[in-house]
């Protein structure tokens, strides 16, 4: 499981959140089989939205993250509850590409920078919140702050980090979200600069032995932070029969027919865990008099 831990300045101006997302990154290598720089992407942008997930209030909240800036892996898509648990799916999880200028995983340019991040919050009104930024980076850590400055006006800092193996296992993998909390002490600003400036990379800090406390408090160093709470979260998919019956019915009474028709059983795969759901002919014959 993952580890949450949130914590708050002595003012209470400024928040820093923090994860060791390695386990619910390695899910994702079991479950889609991904290549090292797609397993950089999605962890990446899982970590981000099992974070901005924590955010929300409301046990019956739930936060969409999506990124696709036309690179080869194509659309990854996460979801996430109120207490950081989330799950991810991934058009093109087998893409790859060598290493960038810098001898790193090329998440840049997996990912692409020709499209969007999209921010969706279902928070149980008539109609779900979104947002939607361009692309600015697709390291999608600068594109998460972007989208909090642009969106949410909301001043923040994020970084994330994916340590993939040679084996393509995953090493360490979390990151951090700092923000300022209406109204913004200025003071505090320069602090979370410093703070930055000394920081190692959220993979170098795991690896050394820092767990998501000791990043959250660095994060807020000079401010007397203390910390609020802490929690473990996982990758969790919800999926079920019963929910596979309703994308079913969905499709209606006349594609179902078809279906039934043409086969003598259809196979339903969730994209977030893989798991597959079977129906015969005769129980989509059973479905179609439900609608």
């Amino acid at each position: 499981m993952g580890k949450i831990v949130r914590a708050l300045s002595a003012d209470g101006s400024v928040l820093c959140s923090a994860i060791d997302s390695t386990d619910i990154v390695r899910r994702i290598h079991e479950i889609h089989g991904t290549s090292a720089t797609a397993s950089a992407a999605a962890g990446r942008l899982i970590t981000a939205a099992s974070l901005m997930g924590a955010l929300m209030k409301n046990e019956s909240d739930r936060l969409t993250v999506r990124i696709n800036g036309g690179g080869p892996v194509g659309t990854i898509t996460t979801v996430s509850d109120y207490m950081g648990n989330v799950k991810c799916s991934i058009d093109n999880p087998l893409a790859d590409l060598p290493p960038n200028q810098l001898g790193k995983l090329d998440v840049a340019g997996i990912v692409g920078t020709d499209g969007y991040l999209t921010v969706i919050r279902d928070m149980g009104l008539k109609e779900p919140y979104a947002g939607q930024i361009p692309i600015i980076s697709g390291e999608i850590a600068m594109d998460i702050t972007q989208y909090y400055a642009v969106s949410e006006q909301i001043p923040t800092v994020c970084a994330l980090g994916v340590l993939v193996d040679t084996d393509l296992s995953i090493k360490s993998a979390g990151g951090y979200i700092i923000q300022l909390v209406p109204p913004v002490n200025e003071a505090a600003i320069d602090f979370i600069e410093e703070n930055i400036k000394d920081m190692q990379s959220v993979t170098e800090l795991l690896t050394s032995g820092c767990t998501p406390q000791d990043i959250a408090l660095k994060g807020l160093k000079g401010l007397d932070g203390d910390i609020l709470d802490e929690w473990e979260a996982q990758y969790y998919c919800n999926c079920s029969r019963e929910r596979t019956e309703q994308v079913l019915t969905a499709i209606g009474k006349t594609e179902l027919e078809k279906l039934a028709a043409e086969q003598p059983s259809t196979e339903l795969c969730c994209h977030f865990c893989e798991k597959k759901y079977r129906f015969t002919s005769d129980e989509i014959k059973e479905l179609i008099k439900t609608i």
